[in-house]
C-alpha cells in the first residue's frame, strides 16, 4: 500500500495522511498517531472505557446493523469496547501502515490471531488448510489437532500447488520459520497459491525486515507479544491484511470475545515506534554470535537467515540441557524479541506438543537450542554463552567452520561463516 494513503481499523482511526511517501523509521514513530496534536497531546491517551455513552438509540442500532451485514465500522463515536477500542485502533492503524496493508486487526494474542483467521475460512466451508512446517508448536498444534474442524496437508513448498483442493481456505507458512529459521520464497509460495489467501507469519522478520504483502501474501500474521512489543511485557496479536479480510476478521473477533486489552494496545503502539532499532541492534549482535558459534567445535551446526535478523539457532555436540541450565546473564525461557536475551530448547518447550517424528523431520532436532538476541554488549553476551557450552577448546582457539541451516523440503538456508 502507498503510504499516501489512508489505512483503515474500522475504528474511526483513520492514518492522516501525508503529501510524501515516509519511510519505515518515521512511519514506526509517527503512524496511529498523526492526530495528537491537533487534540493537543503528545503521548497516545488509554481509552479504558468498557462502554460509552449514546443517546442516540435509533442510530446506534443502525450502526450494529451495518456491522453485523459485512463488519464495517464507520467514523462514530465507539458503541462497545468488543467492538472497538480507540487505543486498540491506534496500534492498528500503525501496523498496518509498516506492513503495507489497508487494514489490521489485533487480539488478545497470536493463538487469537490465527483462530479467527481459521474461523473465518471455515465459516464460508473452507476448512481445509496446505501448511509447510516448521511452524510456530502451537500453531502446528492447533492444526494438526484439528481443534477448530480444520483439516490439514502438510507439504513441502514445491507441492502447494498441488495440495490444493476446492475446498482449501488458506495457505499457511513461516519464514524465517520458527524454530530452525528456514527461508522460503514467498513469492513463489504466493504463485503456487493461485485464488487460495497467503497468510505468512511474519513474527521473527517483522516489517523492519520484510514485508509479505509485497510478495503476494494476503495475510500477514504477527505474535504482537514479540518484537512488536518488544519488552517482555504485553500479550497481543495482529493480522495485517486487506479491509474486506479484515471485516470478516472483526466479525469474529466480536462474538468470541478475544480483545486485545487497551493497555496492551498502548504498549504495542509504544513498541512499534522504537521497532527498527531495536531489531537492527538486536540483528547485529545476532549476527556476530552466529559467527562465533559457527567457528565453536562445540556447535554442530548454526541457523542464521540470509534475512538477517535477531534470531539463532544451533545444535550442540553436548547436552542442550546444559546449555540453558548453564547460562546466568541470558533468559532460559521461552518467548523472543525482548530487550534481552533469550535461550530455550524448542523440543522440550516451545515445540513440545508437535509430534516427535513431526519435529525430526522438519528439523527440530533433540540437540537444537533457539537463541533470542537482546541488546546487550555483545562481548558479555558471548562470555555467556561461552561458560554455559561448557569444557572443551573454545571458538577462539577453533579454526572457522562453515555452518549449514537445516536444508530440506526444498527451502533456502542461511549460512554463516
Amino acid at each position: 500500500m502507498d503510504t499516501n494513503t489512508e489505512s483503515r481499523t474500522g475504528s474511526g482511526l483513520p492514518a492522516a495522511p501525508t503529501a510524501w511517501p515516509r519511510a519505515l523509521a518515521t512511519e514506526a514513530v509517527h503512524a496511529g498517531r498523526d492526530d495528537l496534536a491537533g487534540l493537543g497531546l503528545h503521548a497516545a491517551p488509554i481509552d479504558l472505557s468498557t462502554t460509552y455513552p449514546s443517546h442516540d438509540t435509533r442510530g446506534e442500532a443502525a450502526r450494529i446493523d451495518a456491522f453485523a451485514a459485512d463488519g464495517a465500522l464507520d467514523d462514530g463515536p465507539p458503541v462497545y469496547a468488543r467492538l472497538a477500542n480507540p487505543t486498540v485502533a491506534r496500534f492498528e492503524t500503525a501496523l498496518a501502515r509498516l506492513e503495507g496493508t489497508e487494514s489490521a486487526v489485533a487480539f488478545a494474542s497470536g493463538m487469537a490471531a490465527l483462530t479467527a483467521v481459521l474461523l473465518v475460512r471455515g465459516a464460508a466451508g473452507l476448512r481445509h488448510v496446505v501448511a509447510v512446517r516448521p511452524l510456530y508448536g502451537c500453531s502446528d498444534h492447533l492444526l494438526t489437532a484439528g481443534l477448530l474442524g480444520s483439516e490439514v496437508t502438510w507439504t513441502d513448498p514445491a507441492g502447494i500447488a498441488d495440495a490444493i483442493r476446492p475446498d482449501t481456505g488458506l495457505v499457511l507458512v513461516e519464514s524465517p520459520a520458527n524454530p530452525t529459521l528456514a527461508e522460503l520464497d514467498l513469492r513463489a509460495v504466493a504463485d503456487a497459491c493461485g485464488t487460495v489467501p497467503l497468510l505468512a507469519d511474519n513474527t521473527f522478520a517483522t516489517p523492519v525486515l520484510q514485508r509479505p504483502v509485497e510478495s503476494g501474501a494476503r495475510l500477514v500474521l504477527h505474535s504482537a507479544t514479540k518484537y512488536l512489543g518488544g519488552h517482555g511485557d504485553v500479550l497481543g496479536g495482529v493480522v495485517a491484511c486487506d479491509e474486506e479480510f479484515a471485516r470478516q476478521l472483526r466479525q469474529v473477533r466480536f462474538a468470541t470475545g478475544g480483545v486485545l486489552h487497551p493497555l496492551a494496545g498502548y504498549l504495542l503502539l509504544r513498541g512499534l515506534s522504537t521497532l527498527p532499532v531495536r531489531v537492527r541492534a538486536a540483528s547485529a549482535n545476532a549476527a556476530e554470535l552466529a559467527r562465533r558459534l559457527a567457528a565453536d567445535p562445540r556447535v554442530r551446526r548454526v541457523h542464521y537467515p540470509r534475512l538477517g535478523g535477531a534470531m539463532v539457532a544451533f545444535e550442540v555436540h553436548g547436552d542442550p540441557h546444559a546449555v540453558t541450565a548453564g547460562v546466568r546473564l541470558i533468559t532460559p525461557a521461552v518467548s523472543l524479541g525482548s530487550v534481552d536475551t533469550l535461550i530455550q530448547h524448542p523440543a522440550s518447550i516451545s515445540h513440545r506438543v508437535v509430534d516427535p517424528a513431526d519435529r525430526r523431520s522438519s528439523g527440530v532436532s533433540e540437540s537444537l537450542l533457539r537463541l533470542s538476541a537482546g541488546l546487550e554488549d555483545v562481548e558479555d553476551l558471548w562470555q555467556d554463552l561461552d561458560h554455559a557450552l561448557g569444557p572443551g577448546p573454545s571458538a577462539s582457539a577453533a579454526a572457522p567452520a562453515s555452518a549449514s541451516a537445516h536444508a530440506g523440503r526444498g527451502r533456502t538456508a542461511g549460512v554463516v561463516s
